[in-house]
């Protein structure tokens, strides 16, 4: 992996992780479009840069993480189902994370979903954190477990399931934000022991391109964050959901015909 290479997809992450399309998805598409070797390496990078967007959901909500011992409790009980189903299925989801054929049926599957999800959910009673109760939020981390399918996007699948849980548009994309820290940060955590029990370290090099993936990552992150919420609440999720269904069905027509979009 070169320098170009890490700010494109730390770029692509920072864009699409908390918007409902699959940064993971955008990622492995991104990553083969461009040749990408898949090394260990790449894939610790892949994950790791999703601390760098991760952060900004910190420096843009840094007063909501010291309001009370609650808001802490729930997260907790969110994360719960991830921790538990990531370390039973994470030699598959490896496998999947090597496959655009995967990414393209999950996008084309979400995007049917988002096109009726306003429709779904539309009598929301719950629009603070403080309402919401701990089953709520254990529905909610159930959900999130459904984007380790690679294409799915975690904030797509814990926003709707908050909406299905009665939550307003506008909680249910804050406490995917927020679920988004326990969650990344164990994924990092893994990886990272995964990859050094492999390897010695890490090359100087390989350190510089990490840093610039978290840097780039954080500052795209808040444009898309501050963006994201605002669009949100006036449009939905319709431009979302036929989106999602165009690059899916762009992607699952090429490997069809037999074009070769896989990591090398």
């Amino acid at each position: 992996m070169n320098w170009f290479e890490a700010i494109i997809l730390a770029l692509i992450e920072g864009l699409t992780e908390f918007l409902p399309v699959s940064s993971t998805g955008h990622m492995i598409l991104g990553s083969a479009a461009m040749g990408v070797e898949n090394d260990d390496f790449t894939k610790l990078f892949m994950i790791v840069i999703q601390l760098g967007a991760i952060l900004a959901v910190f420096a843009l909500y840094f007063k909501r993480f010291f309001q009370s011992v609650q808001f802490y409790l729930k997260l907790i009980v969110a994360f719960i189902p991830a921790v538990v189903l990531g370390v039973l299925l994470s030699d598959y989801i490896d496998q999947l994370l090597e496959s655009p054929m995967a990414v393209a049926i999950s996008l084309l599957a979400g995007g049917i979903i988002l096109l009726f999800v306003d429709n779904w959910f539309n009598k929301p009673r719950i629009n603070e954190m403080e309402e919401m109760t701990y089953l709520d939020a254990l529905k909610v981390g159930f959900f999130q477990c459904i984007a380790m399918i690679p294409g799915v996007s975690r904030s797509g699948a814990s926003i709707v399931g908050g909406m299905s849980q009665k939550m307003s548009r506008k909680l249910a994309a804050e406490f995917s934000f927020f679920l988004a820290l326990p969650t990344m940060l164990g994924a990092t955590a893994k990886k990272t022991l995964d990859y050094f029990e492999k390897h010695d370290s890490l090359s100087g090099d390989q350190v510089n391109l990490l840093i610039i993936g978290n840097v780039v990552a954080f500052v795209v992150a808040i444009i898309a964050i501050k963006g994201f919420i605002g669009f949100l609440n006036k449009h939905g999720f319709k431009l979302f959901g036929w989106y999602r269904i165009v690059v899916g069905g762009i992607i699952l027509i090429l490997l069809l015909c037999g074009y070769e979009l896989t990591i090398l």
